[in-house]
């Protein structure tokens, strides 16, 4: 759903392949910040958007798009030690960060508000490290004690219910979301959980035997720090218990299919549905059990879930609850349960060999407990009003872009294109930050407790995730914070959504170059636009209803065309034997095309009817198209990469600089693209779907 590439360090439900989901990464990368010591200023590129002098001239643009426009600065930039990339996007992603520590260092030194006071109780409180050391594994012996006393299957359905809103283990998981038939009011969505490596293929594909190694091992060391006993034969279990949970997950292609994922029922019909789970104990210990309906997402998982508790040994479930919460809860207690998890999900996972300093942790901390505080302040400093306007004034641009490449489609029939054309101008568009900030007002925090702080924030932030149910959608709600340098479309509200952060460089700078930023910017809109007409999109009308608004041969067009787009990333290959999952990562893939065509449209609009100059010998197409490389210019480091293939919807983000120009015939023309070329596709094979 977002535009940017993500990476996902643990699977705890199935609903990251629903909504957006992103984790800070602590990613750097470079361009120039001019004129500012402090090192908060947006970062600069070239004389006009663009940087040349990262370019490898060596390798024909056909050949290789990503390595033509920004080899030599892959070769120039290695990648630290503590982080998984380098590149564009991943520097906003450190520029956001570092101006994020600045703000927390104010609020900690002299606290101007209720949240400000808040900001400084869970940043000083992580960083008392003499206190979190001598406290050690106290934060979690309550919980732990709970574990070892619970010998019902009651009991730990109850437990796994109650970990949904703070470190702990559940084979399901819940969110409160627009109901997708009736997207005015919200629904409790139910998906699978229970897996501690990053997804199902972690644990069934031979390509990661030496993850399953490590991870068996990581668990065994989990289990013997806290006395387990005989913590090896556990690990064992607790491993062979996760296998049979991931076998029981659908692959991530099937759980991105909004139709296939909308299966709502009653409470005493699910209970009938998936016997063998106490599932009254549960929503109990969720303290959901006011619901009485939820959606289903992997449906026919769930019969198999509830045989696979009913079956597992108590002191199996036992022993995998207490793995759980102890990994999760690693990264704030004491350096012996912090390391050992950063050196199996930082290294093993993603090939870090060093963390992050810990004040740049603590902020992390800060942020994701406190996006909207933050949020506030960030906007306040960092986001200039003019920026809205202008971005408001692109986005106009795009749809009208849009809207002529919907009306000329030579395959769709009248009836179908009115209904999408309805569908784009109920288009809804947010730009910045929330009209109306996140009141944290009751949640209480204190420094001298910073685990039980961290707690209070989960507990908040689920009450008021719960509160929600049944109740009306609140349509002016964010699913990001304005810090983060992301987008999405939100289909429930059809709705585009650009937070102020990546409304910089390289994505958006007021003063480069027109050709640049449509080529950046422009098609990060039309991407978001395009979503609304991918083959997940298409599903929902312009009110956010899911439901078929297409002709039986318009549907069967789409498909054939989305089907090619499919089999061609399918046949990309990301490392050696490694390739593109083409249907997992369809909707992305679409959008991305789309994206580009929609803004290059947009771009010729935009020069009225004359020829757009040349600069530094190059034209106006050449430079658009460099800069939707420069948006996707990434290194990354093998493991994340693996990871990506395997977890992500999206492709990995150095693919997305190249793949989709192969179906733009302008890019053909712009860079006199041969037959001869790796990258080129014959005419009558690219694929046009908007």
């Amino acid at each position: 759903m977002e535009v940017r590439w993500q990476a996902v360090t643990r699977s705890r439900s199935s609903f990251r392949a629903l909504r957006a989901l992103v984790l800070t990464l602590g990613l750097a990368g470079g361009a120039a910040c001019a004129g500012d010591p402090s090192g908060l200023a947006a970062p600069h590129y070239g004389p006009w958007g663009f940087d040349l002098a990262g370019r490898d001239l060596t390798v024909r643009p056909g050949r290789d798009f990503n390595l033509h426009s920004s080899g030599a600065y892959y070769r120039a930039t290695p990648i630290p030690p503590d982080k998984v990339a380098v590149g564009g996007f991943v520097t906003l992603e450190e520029l956001s960060e570092a101006r994020l520590l600045a703000l927390v260092r104010d609020e900690a030194a002299a606290p101007g508000s209720d949240d400000g006071r808040r900001i400084a109780a869970l940043y000083r409180g992580f960083l008392d490290e003499s206190r979190i050391e001598a406290l050690d594994d106290a934060p979690l012996r309550a919980d732990l004690d709970a574990i070892r006393a619970t010998t019902s299957r009651d009991g730990i359905a109850r437990l796994m219910g109650h970990s949904l809103g703070r470190p702990g283990g559940s084979f399901f998981a819940y969110e409160v979301d627009a109901d997708a038939r009736d997207p005015g009011r919200n629904a409790l969505y139910l998906a699978l959980a229970g897996l501690g490596l990053p997804d199902r293929d972690y644990y069934l594909a031979p390509a990661f035997a030496p993850v399953r190694e490590a991870y068996a091992t990581y668990v065994r060391d989990v289990l013997a720090s806290i006395g387990w006993p005989d913590a090896e034969a556990a690990a064992a279990d607790v491993v062979a218990l996760e296998t049979r949970i991931a076998e029981a997950h659908w692959p991530l292609a099937q759980r991105r299919d909004r139709t296939r994922t909308y299966n709502p029922m009653t409470r005493d019909a699910l209970e009938a549905f998936a016997p063998g789970f106490p599932w009254r104990a549960w929503f109990e210990g969720a303290d959901a059990a006011h619901a009485r309906q939820v959606v289903l997402v992997e449906k026919d998982a769930f019969p198999a879930m509830a045989r696979l508790f009913a079956d597992a040994p108590v002191a199996t479930l036992q022993a995998w609850q207490a793995a759980q919460t102890v990994d999760q809860a690693s990264p704030w207690l004491s350096r012996r349960f912090a390391d050992r998890q950063f050196a199996f999900r930082g290294g093993v996972l993603r090939g870090q060999t060093r963390a992050l300093p810990r004040d740049r942790r603590a902020v992390q901390v800060v942020d994701q407990a406190l996006g909207e505080a933050l949020g506030r302040l960030y906007v306040a400093r960092h986001f200039p009003p003019s920026s809205k306007a202008k971005m408001e004034a692109l986005v106009a641009n795009l749809i009208v872009a849009m809207r002529s490449r919907i009306e000329r489609l030579p395959w769709m029939h009248p009836a179908t294109r009115d209904e999408a054309l309805g569908k784009l101008a109920r288009l809804g568009v947010k730009i910045g930050y929330p009209s109306r900030w996140e009141d944290y007002a009751g949640l209480a925090l204190d420094e001298n407790d910073f685990y039980g702080s961290l707690l209070a924030t989960m507990r908040f932030k689920r009450d008021r995730m719960l509160a929600k149910l049944d109740r009306p959608v609140d349509r002016a709600a964010w699913g990001m914070t304005p810090q983060q340098v992301n987008a999405y479309y939100n289909p429930a509200m059809n709705e585009i959504v650009f937070p102020a952060a990546i409304l910089q460089p390289p994505f958006f700078d007021p003063e480069a170059d027109a050709a640049v930023n449509y080529g950046a910017i422009g098609a990060v809109i039309g991407h978001e636009i395009t979503h609304g007409f991918d083959d997940q999109g298409r599903k929902t009308d312009g009110d956010g209803v899911l439901r078929d608004w297409w002709s039986a041969e318009d549907a069967r067009e789409f498909e054939k065309r989305t089907g090619a787009l499919a089999d061609q990333y399918s046949s990309i290959e990301a490392l050696p034997g490694a390739r593109v999952n083409g249907r997992q990562t369809l909707g992305e893939n679409i959008a991305d095309l789309g994206g580009v065509l929609v803004a290059l449209d947009a771009y010729r609009l935009s020069l009225n009817g004359s020829d757009a100059p040349v600069r530094d010998g190059l034209t106006g197409e050449q430079r658009f198209f460099y800069g939707w490389a420069q948006v996707w210019r990434t290194a990354l480091r093998e493991e994340i990469t693996r990871q990506l293939l395997a977890t992500d919807v999206h492709t990995p983000a150095p693919l997305r600089a190249r793949a989709p120009l192969r179906n733009v015939d302008a890019w053909y023309d712009a860079f006199d693209v041969r037959p001869d070329d790796d990258d080129h596709v014959p005419a009558e094979q690219r694929v046009r779907i908007w």
